[in-house]
Protein backbone atom coordinates (compact mmCIF):
# COMPACT_ATOMS: atom_id res chain seq x y z
CA UNK A 1 0.00 0.00 0.00
CA UNK A 2 1.25 3.46 -0.96
CA UNK A 3 2.02 6.21 1.13
CA UNK A 4 -1.37 8.07 0.06
CA UNK A 5 -3.72 5.23 0.30
CA UNK A 6 -3.19 5.18 3.99
CA UNK A 7 -5.82 7.33 5.99
CA UNK A 8 -5.88 6.76 9.22
CA UNK A 9 -8.20 10.13 9.87
CA UNK A 10 -11.66 10.89 8.90
CA UNK A 11 -14.84 12.61 9.72
CA UNK A 12 -18.35 11.09 8.23
CA UNK A 13 -21.99 11.97 8.20
CA UNK A 14 -24.57 9.55 9.39
CA UNK A 15 -28.77 9.34 8.73
CA UNK A 16 -30.93 6.89 10.24
CA UNK A 17 -34.00 6.51 8.62
CA UNK A 18 -37.49 7.61 9.46
CA UNK A 19 -39.92 5.28 10.92
CA UNK A 20 -43.12 4.12 8.67
CA UNK A 21 -46.29 6.08 9.82
CA UNK A 22 -49.18 3.76 11.09
CA UNK A 23 -52.45 3.37 9.33
CA UNK A 24 -56.31 4.67 10.24
CA UNK A 25 -57.81 1.90 7.88
CA UNK A 26 -61.19 0.48 8.51
CA UNK A 27 -61.76 -3.29 7.53
CA UNK A 28 -64.34 -3.28 4.74
CA UNK A 29 -65.01 -6.22 2.65
CA UNK A 30 -68.31 -7.15 0.36
CA UNK A 31 -70.69 -8.25 3.04
CA UNK A 32 -68.49 -6.09 6.40
CA UNK A 33 -69.90 -2.56 5.63
CA UNK A 34 -68.63 -1.48 8.92
CA UNK A 35 -65.59 -3.75 10.08
CA UNK A 36 -63.25 -2.77 13.16
CA UNK A 37 -59.70 -1.04 13.15
CA UNK A 38 -57.48 -2.83 10.74
CA UNK A 39 -54.65 0.08 10.34
CA UNK A 40 -51.18 -1.62 10.21
CA UNK A 41 -48.18 0.02 12.23
CA UNK A 42 -45.33 1.46 10.65
CA UNK A 43 -41.78 0.04 9.59
CA UNK A 44 -38.73 0.77 11.47
CA UNK A 45 -36.39 2.86 9.91
CA UNK A 46 -33.12 2.07 9.07
CA UNK A 47 -29.93 1.48 11.68
CA UNK A 48 -26.50 2.77 11.06
CA UNK A 49 -24.55 -0.76 11.71
CA UNK A 50 -20.67 -0.72 12.17
CA UNK A 51 -18.71 -3.74 10.79
CA UNK A 52 -15.51 -4.76 11.93
CA UNK A 53 -13.60 -6.37 8.90
CA UNK A 54 -10.35 -7.32 9.25
CA UNK A 55 -9.02 -7.52 5.40
CA UNK A 56 -9.04 -3.82 5.60
CA UNK A 57 -5.97 -1.82 6.56
CA UNK A 58 -7.24 1.56 6.51
CA UNK A 59 -10.02 4.11 6.21
CA UNK A 60 -8.61 5.15 2.37
CA UNK A 61 -12.25 4.12 1.27
CA UNK A 62 -13.51 6.72 2.94
CA UNK A 63 -12.04 9.20 0.78
CA UNK A 64 -14.73 8.52 -1.66
CA UNK A 65 -18.21 8.47 0.37
CA UNK A 66 -18.45 10.48 3.61
CA UNK A 67 -22.07 10.16 3.79
CA UNK A 68 -24.37 7.50 4.32
CA UNK A 69 -28.40 7.17 4.68
CA UNK A 70 -30.45 4.21 5.83
CA UNK A 71 -34.02 3.34 4.08
CA UNK A 72 -37.15 4.73 5.67
CA UNK A 73 -39.29 2.38 7.00
CA UNK A 74 -42.47 1.80 5.01
CA UNK A 75 -46.62 2.81 6.06
CA UNK A 76 -48.69 0.32 7.69
CA UNK A 77 -51.80 -0.25 5.24
CA UNK A 78 -55.00 -2.49 6.26
CA UNK A 79 -55.28 -5.83 7.67
CA UNK A 80 -52.97 -4.84 10.09
CA UNK A 81 -50.49 -5.54 7.48
CA UNK A 82 -47.10 -3.67 9.16
CA UNK A 83 -44.54 -1.43 6.98
CA UNK A 84 -41.40 -2.82 5.77
CA UNK A 85 -38.69 -2.37 7.92
CA UNK A 86 -35.96 0.37 6.28
CA UNK A 87 -32.37 -1.38 5.23
CA UNK A 88 -29.72 -0.48 7.43
CA UNK A 89 -26.50 1.51 6.34
CA UNK A 90 -23.50 -1.06 6.26
CA UNK A 91 -20.11 0.78 7.28
CA UNK A 92 -17.21 -1.27 7.13
CA UNK A 93 -14.25 -0.28 9.16
CA UNK A 94 -10.47 -1.91 10.05
CA UNK A 95 -9.94 -3.82 13.49
CA UNK A 96 -8.06 -0.71 15.55
CA UNK A 97 -10.89 2.37 14.61
CA UNK A 98 -12.12 4.75 17.40
CA UNK A 99 -15.78 6.12 16.49
CA UNK A 100 -16.37 9.63 18.11
CA UNK A 101 -18.91 11.58 18.26
CA UNK A 102 -17.56 15.27 16.49
CA UNK A 103 -19.81 17.55 18.35
CA UNK A 104 -18.96 16.22 21.84
CA UNK A 105 -15.43 13.61 21.43
CA UNK A 106 -17.23 11.17 23.16
CA UNK A 107 -15.73 7.76 22.20
CA UNK A 108 -19.10 5.91 21.25
CA UNK A 109 -16.99 2.21 19.71
CA UNK A 110 -13.85 0.84 19.41
CA UNK A 111 -13.56 -2.26 16.52
CA UNK A 112 -11.31 -4.70 18.15
CA UNK A 113 -12.85 -8.46 16.82
CA UNK A 114 -13.09 -9.08 13.42
CA UNK A 115 -16.82 -9.38 12.49
CA UNK A 116 -18.31 -7.45 15.63
CA UNK A 117 -21.79 -5.81 14.49
CA UNK A 118 -22.25 -2.28 16.55
CA UNK A 119 -25.49 -0.13 16.01
CA UNK A 120 -24.14 3.45 16.52
CA UNK A 121 -27.44 5.24 15.28
CA UNK A 122 -30.99 3.77 15.71
CA UNK A 123 -33.79 4.46 13.36
CA UNK A 124 -37.00 5.91 13.74
CA UNK A 125 -39.64 3.61 15.51
CA UNK A 126 -42.74 3.21 12.76
CA UNK A 127 -45.91 4.57 14.46
CA UNK A 128 -49.03 2.43 15.34
CA UNK A 129 -51.64 1.71 13.44
CA UNK A 130 -55.47 2.49 14.24
CA UNK A 131 -55.78 -1.72 15.25
CA UNK A 132 -53.81 -0.65 18.52
CA UNK A 133 -56.24 1.42 19.75
CA UNK A 134 -59.16 0.28 20.07
CA UNK A 135 -61.81 -0.52 23.13
CA UNK A 136 -64.35 -1.10 24.82
CA UNK A 137 -65.31 2.83 24.86
CA UNK A 138 -63.92 3.81 21.67
CA UNK A 139 -64.69 1.20 19.42
CA UNK A 140 -63.76 2.83 15.81
CA UNK A 141 -60.61 5.52 16.60
CA UNK A 142 -59.88 7.34 13.33
CA UNK A 143 -56.27 8.37 14.46
CA UNK A 144 -52.68 6.66 14.09
CA UNK A 145 -49.08 7.74 15.21
CA UNK A 146 -46.72 9.25 12.49
CA UNK A 147 -43.18 7.60 12.48
CA UNK A 148 -40.58 8.71 14.64
CA UNK A 149 -37.80 10.94 12.21
CA UNK A 150 -34.50 9.46 12.31
CA UNK A 151 -31.11 11.05 13.47
CA UNK A 152 -28.69 13.11 11.76
CA UNK A 153 -24.86 12.82 13.34
CA UNK A 154 -21.02 13.33 12.51
CA UNK A 155 -18.93 10.73 13.24
CA UNK A 156 -14.73 11.11 13.67
CA UNK A 157 -13.22 7.73 12.90
CA UNK A 158 -9.71 7.24 14.21
CA UNK A 159 -7.63 4.40 13.37
CA UNK A 160 -5.35 2.98 15.38
CA UNK A 161 -2.39 0.62 14.42
CA UNK A 162 -2.86 -3.20 15.80
CA UNK A 163 1.31 -4.27 15.92
CA UNK A 164 3.31 -5.80 18.59
CA UNK A 165 5.89 -3.51 17.70
CA UNK A 166 5.68 0.38 17.50
CA UNK A 167 9.14 1.76 16.55
CA UNK A 168 9.64 5.54 18.86
CA UNK A 169 12.39 7.96 17.30
CA UNK A 170 13.13 11.34 16.42
CA UNK A 171 12.79 12.02 12.93
CA UNK A 172 15.95 10.30 10.52
CA UNK A 173 17.28 7.99 12.81
CA UNK A 174 16.75 5.04 10.91
CA UNK A 175 13.17 3.66 11.64
CA UNK A 176 11.78 3.33 7.78
CA UNK A 177 15.53 1.43 6.82
CA UNK A 178 15.03 -1.00 10.05
CA UNK A 179 11.75 -2.02 8.87
CA UNK A 180 12.69 -2.06 5.18
CA UNK A 181 15.71 -4.66 6.35
CA UNK A 182 13.84 -7.02 8.44
CA UNK A 183 10.42 -6.59 7.07
CA UNK A 184 9.15 -6.94 3.17
CA UNK A 185 7.35 -3.24 3.66
CA UNK A 186 8.65 -0.45 1.75
CA UNK A 187 8.64 2.35 3.75
CA UNK A 188 9.49 5.41 1.78
CA UNK A 189 13.18 6.91 2.95
CA UNK A 190 15.32 9.91 2.71
CA UNK A 191 17.81 11.77 4.58
CA UNK A 192 16.07 14.47 5.62
CA UNK A 193 13.46 14.76 8.53
CA UNK A 194 9.63 13.43 8.09
CA UNK A 195 10.60 11.30 5.46
CA UNK A 196 8.12 9.08 6.90
CA UNK A 197 4.51 10.68 6.95
CA UNK A 198 2.24 7.74 7.35
CA UNK A 199 3.09 4.83 10.02
CA UNK A 200 4.00 1.81 8.04
CA UNK A 201 3.66 -1.81 8.87
CA UNK A 202 5.94 -4.74 8.31
CA UNK A 203 5.80 -8.53 9.40
CA UNK A 204 9.01 -9.94 10.81
CA UNK A 205 9.74 -13.15 9.71
CA UNK A 206 11.83 -15.32 12.76
CA UNK A 207 13.02 -18.59 13.41
CA UNK A 208 10.52 -21.68 12.77
CA UNK A 209 7.51 -19.82 10.55
CA UNK A 210 7.00 -17.78 13.61
CA UNK A 211 6.67 -13.72 12.75
CA UNK A 212 5.54 -10.55 14.48
CA UNK A 213 4.33 -7.44 13.10
CA UNK A 214 6.56 -4.20 13.46
CA UNK A 215 4.86 -0.45 13.01
CA UNK A 216 7.35 2.21 11.90
CA UNK A 217 5.41 5.49 13.28
CA UNK A 218 6.54 8.84 11.77
CA UNK A 219 9.14 10.88 14.26
CA UNK A 220 8.80 12.22 17.63
CA UNK A 221 9.84 15.76 18.04
CA UNK A 222 9.91 17.53 21.26
CA UNK A 223 6.27 19.15 21.97
CA UNK A 224 4.29 16.64 19.99
CA UNK A 225 2.43 15.81 22.76
CA UNK A 226 0.85 19.59 22.18
CA UNK A 227 0.76 19.02 18.13
CA UNK A 228 3.86 20.33 17.10
CA UNK A 229 5.09 18.10 13.98
CA UNK A 230 2.80 15.47 13.30
CA UNK A 231 1.42 15.77 17.12
CA UNK A 232 -1.57 13.37 17.62
CA UNK A 233 -1.91 12.15 14.31
CA UNK A 234 0.86 9.63 14.61
CA UNK A 235 1.06 9.23 18.97
CA UNK A 236 -2.31 7.43 19.17
CA UNK A 237 -0.48 4.35 17.15
CA UNK A 238 1.64 3.66 20.01
CA UNK A 239 -1.23 3.20 22.18
CA UNK A 240 -1.76 -0.42 20.76
CA UNK A 241 1.83 -1.55 20.48
CA UNK A 242 2.82 -4.01 22.93
CA UNK A 243 6.68 -3.43 22.88
CA UNK A 244 7.53 0.51 22.05
CA UNK A 245 11.36 0.39 20.28
CA UNK A 246 13.45 3.13 21.39
CA UNK A 247 15.69 3.88 18.02
CA UNK A 248 18.35 6.17 18.78
CA UNK A 249 20.57 7.48 16.83
CA UNK A 250 24.51 6.76 18.03
CA UNK A 251 25.65 9.90 15.97
CA UNK A 252 24.16 12.12 19.03
CA UNK A 253 25.75 14.26 21.04
CA UNK A 254 23.56 12.99 24.23
CA UNK A 255 21.81 9.66 23.37
CA UNK A 256 20.37 9.53 27.02
CA UNK A 257 18.78 12.72 26.56
CA UNK A 258 17.12 11.58 23.50
CA UNK A 259 15.83 9.05 25.25
CA UNK A 260 14.40 11.04 27.99
CA UNK A 261 12.78 13.41 25.75
CA UNK A 262 10.78 10.66 23.65
CA UNK A 263 9.57 8.99 27.02
CA UNK A 264 8.14 12.81 28.20
CA UNK A 265 6.91 13.51 24.89
CA UNK A 266 4.73 9.75 25.40
CA UNK A 267 3.86 10.73 29.51
CA UNK A 268 2.40 14.38 28.59
CA UNK A 269 0.12 12.48 25.70
CA UNK A 270 -0.69 9.15 28.28
CA UNK A 271 0.53 8.41 30.71
CA UNK A 272 -0.43 4.49 30.57
CA UNK A 273 2.43 4.24 27.58
CA UNK A 274 4.84 3.88 29.70
CA UNK A 275 3.40 1.07 31.22
CA UNK A 276 4.59 -0.87 27.90
CA UNK A 277 7.70 -2.58 27.74
CA UNK A 278 10.29 -0.70 26.33
CA UNK A 279 14.05 -1.69 24.63
CA UNK A 280 16.26 0.86 22.94
CA UNK A 281 17.94 -0.21 19.53
CA UNK A 282 21.40 2.54 18.60
CA UNK A 283 21.09 2.49 15.35
CA UNK A 284 24.06 3.47 12.81
CA UNK A 285 26.31 1.78 15.27
CA UNK A 286 28.59 1.24 12.05
CA UNK A 287 29.42 4.77 12.11
CA UNK A 288 31.44 4.58 15.45
CA UNK A 289 34.30 3.18 17.17
CA UNK A 290 35.04 0.59 20.02
CA UNK A 291 35.67 4.04 22.18
CA UNK A 292 32.61 5.61 21.39
CA UNK A 293 30.37 2.52 21.81
CA UNK A 294 31.98 1.79 24.93
CA UNK A 295 30.89 5.26 26.30
CA UNK A 296 27.32 5.09 24.98
CA UNK A 297 27.22 1.46 26.80
CA UNK A 298 27.81 3.27 30.30
CA UNK A 299 25.75 6.16 29.87
CA UNK A 300 22.58 3.81 29.09
CA UNK A 301 23.49 1.08 31.93
CA UNK A 302 24.16 4.04 34.47
CA UNK A 303 21.14 6.71 33.24
CA UNK A 304 18.81 4.61 31.79
CA UNK A 305 17.61 1.60 34.84
CA UNK A 306 16.26 -1.99 33.37
CA UNK A 307 15.65 -1.26 29.51
CA UNK A 308 17.52 -3.78 27.43
CA UNK A 309 19.61 -2.19 24.83
CA UNK A 310 21.25 -3.23 21.32
CA UNK A 311 24.03 -1.75 19.25
CA UNK A 312 22.21 -1.87 15.32
CA UNK A 313 23.28 -1.35 11.59
CA UNK A 314 20.32 -1.37 9.18
CA UNK A 315 22.95 -0.79 6.42
CA UNK A 316 25.83 -3.31 7.73
CA UNK A 317 23.23 -5.64 9.32
CA UNK A 318 24.83 -5.32 12.51
CA UNK A 319 22.92 -6.47 16.18
CA UNK A 320 19.72 -7.58 13.47
CA UNK A 321 19.35 -10.83 14.12
CA UNK A 322 20.38 -9.86 18.27
CA UNK A 323 17.57 -6.83 17.92
CA UNK A 324 14.82 -9.83 17.07
CA UNK A 325 15.52 -12.32 19.53
CA UNK A 326 15.19 -9.94 22.45
CA UNK A 327 12.02 -8.47 20.83
CA UNK A 328 10.47 -11.92 20.38
CA UNK A 329 11.65 -12.64 24.02
CA UNK A 330 10.12 -9.48 25.51
CA UNK A 331 6.70 -10.00 23.42
CA UNK A 332 6.52 -13.96 24.82
CA UNK A 333 7.21 -13.05 28.83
Amino acid sequence: MTEGNFVDYVKINIFSGNGGKGSAHFRREKFITKGGPDGGDGGRGGNVVFVTDKSLWTLHHFRFQKHFKCGHGGDGSGSRSSGADGADSIIRVPIGTVIRDTETNKILYETIEDGDHKIILDGGMGGLGNWNFRSSTNQAPRYSQPGIKGKVSQLTLELKLLADVGLVGFPNVGKSTLLKTITSAKPKIGNYEFTTLKPNLGIVQYRDYRSFVMADIPGIIEGASEGRGLGHHFLRHIERNSVLLFLLSAESEDLVNQYKILLNELKKYNPELLDKQRIIAISKSDLIDDKVRLKIKKDISKKIKNIPFEFISSVSNIGLVEIKDLLWKVLNE
